[in-house]
């Protein structure tokens, strides 16, 4: 409860800032206020309470899954605003604005995995889109942007209603919201549960799956990505998506009276197709953004094998998008870096880059690598521990898929980092990249990297 109030009390103080005419301080101010967010939610997750006693309404719930999520989200919001003082330059009028949007969408993102009742499940799944639609359609002088956002808009709200009918079919059958109450409830009465107990726990399900572009509803992702400011796209191939993963894990394990065998046979196939479909298509990527929305939705398919296996795997799902997300940060950084006041995001950018930017070249291949999963990086053991939970489960057929679909990632990510290598520049001279992209990409891959060195740092946690 109090990461949320204080996450949201930061947000209005953007807002104040502006109002005062203080933007030279709005950036310095918020990242010393999530740095200090971020020592009070890791001081409770240790202590093992919240400074402000128990909601008791339990609509905002405490646990060290719900802790060790916001976390990560507030690490992650650090990173990405810190970028926002030279992406936001041209415009920086309005800087309080988009960085107010990205406080509230963090608190929004908070709200999905600490509920503790299905109305405040709600109501931040709703502050999180709509910061996110905004934030897609901020450039409106740019046709890309207006699309983006009107697309993201259109889908989102098709999911949300999805979501909304279903908790209140959930409602229907239990007679409460409140997550502890159902999830007792539903146990107790599963052979006597109505039929619209199990129709809402697979709208809820099929509405989440589109918020974390699973496919085959996963079709907005790449044109959304694409449209958006690069600092957006970021923010939704990360944040958002890893939100929307560690909510459905919640929301799934509330409900696990209802993962039948069927279901479960459900979550195989689309959890191969996510897989699958996402990498062969960003093999035929030309534009690096839409690479990486592919590349986001097969991860997505990785992070849904957890699912699975519900009474042990909160630890691999955060620790796989602790992974995933921080390598994406990394490579977004660098993105940012290369594509700065060009047109596109186009593969040819990074053509000879070794020989314009040998760190941010080292520094982009790692990410990759880490995307890949290779050895050392920590996007490796999330796979590792992924696939080994799927053995123990019986599902020898996802752990091959799964590896198959690795080798094809390695081609379309150490595909970039050859045309870095050895196709010829456009020019030779040095590429000067803003000290901010430098520094949020070299403190992600650090990070990543220690935790491919010291994994027990997560999966040593009690969630």
């Amino acid at each position: 409860m109090s990461t949320l109030i204080a996450i949201s009390a930061l947000g209005i103080i953007c807002l104040l800032l502006e109002i005062f005419n203080l933007r030279k301080i709005l950036i310095p101010v918020t990242l010393i206020g999530l740095i200090a967010v971020l020592g009070l939610t890791v001081t409770e997750f240790y202590l093992g309470q919240s400074f402000l006693g128990t909601d008791k309404y339990n609509m905002v719930v405490s646990t060290g899954f719900s802790q060790g999520f916001s976390i990560l989200f507030i690490i992650l919001a650090i990173l990405i605003i810190a970028m926002s003082p030279k992406f936001y330059q041209e415009n920086f009028v309005k800087i309080a604005d988009y960085v107010a949007l990205k406080v509230f969408l963090l608190a929004g993102a908070v709200a999905m995995v600490s509920f503790g009742n299905f109305a405040m499940f709600f109501i931040g799944l709703e502050v999180l889109s709509i910061a996110g639609y905004v934030l897609a359609a901020s450039e409106p002088k740019k046709l890309k942007s207006n699309e983006a956002g009107m697309k993201y808009f259109i889908m989102g709200a098709f999911a949300s209603s999805f979501i909304l009918f279903g908790i209140a079919l959930i409602y229907g059958a239990i007679g409460s919201f409140d997550s502890a109450t159902i999830a007792i409830a539903s146990a107790a009465q599963a052979s006597s549960l109505p039929i619209w107990f199990s129709l809402g726990f697979v709208m809820i399900t099929v509405g989440m799956m589109f918020k974390a572009s699973i496919v085959p509803f996963h079709f907005w992702a790449p044109d959304v990505y694409e449209g958006s400011p690069t600092l957006v796209t970021a923010l939704m191939s990360t944040l958002v998506k890893v939100a929307a993963i560690g909510a459905l894990y919640k929301v799934v394990t509330i409900l696990a009276v209802a993962v039948t065998p069927t279901y479960q046979v459900v979550l195989i196939v689309l959890s191969i197709l996510t897989m699958t479909v996402g990498n062969i298509t960003a093999l035929k990527q030309k534009n690096i953004k839409r690479m990486m929305a592919y590349s986001g939705i097969s991860h997505a398919g990785f992070m849904m094998m957890t699912l699975l296996a519900l009474g042990s795997s909160a630890n691999t799902v955060l620790y796989y998008a602790a992974a995933y997300s921080l390598a994406g940060v990394a490579a977004f950084a660098i993105i940012m870096g290369v594509c700065r006041g060009k047109d596109n995001e186009d593969i040819n950018n990074f053509f000879g880059l070794v020989k314009r930017q040998p760190v941010l070249t080292a520094m982009l291949t790692c990410a990759f690598l880490s995307l890949s999963g290779i050895p050392v990086f920590a996007g490796f053991f999330a796979k590792f521990f992924v696939f080994d939970q799927m053995l123990q489960a019986g599902h020898l057929v996802l752990v091959i898929f799964g590896i198959l679909n690795s080798v094809v990632a390695v081609f379309y990510y150490l595909g970039v980092a050859n045309v870095m290598i050895t196709k010829e520049p456009e020019t030779t001279e040095r590429l000067h990249v803003p000290f901010e992209y430098k520094a949020v990409a070299f403190i992600a891959i650090v990070l990543n990297l220690l935790l491919g060195i010291f994994p027990s740092v997560i999966m040593g946690l009690k969630l």
